[in-house]
């Protein structure tokens, strides 16, 4: 009797538990999306005024990843930088500058 009063409790709190880790795990991505975002903006303040940040949710295996778009420092049109994010040092890091227009992918029809 003992047993299945100890069964029947673990078998109503683990999907309690499951819900709980999952939820944080929401909010950890979240968190980290968010400091992609906000340290990719940061280093493409030397070459873009007003940078937009599209962040990879989840990033690679050792990077956070995102394409960060502005209006280059003294210039007119827009252009784009691949940021690579250090999950391990959390630096953030940018390529060189990408013509935003040559970035259309899709085949011409």
């Amino acid at each position: 009797m003992q047993r299945n009063k100890i069964r029947l409790s673990v078998s109503l709190l683990l999907p309690l538990c499951a819900g709980s880790a999952l939820a944080s795990s929401d909010d950890a991505w979240k968190d980290f999306a968010a400091d992609v975002e906000a340290k990719c903006k940061a280093a493409a303040t030397v070459s873009i005024d007003e940078a937009r940040a599209v962040v990879d949710p989840f990033g690679s295996e050792h990077y956070g990843l995102a394409l960060v778009t502005g209006r280059p420092k003294g210039a007119n049109g827009f252009v784009t930088h691949i940021c690579v994010y250090d999950k391990q040092s959390k630096a953030a890091e940018i390529g060189s500058e990408l013509q935003t227009d040559k970035l259309n992918l899709l085949p011409e029809e």
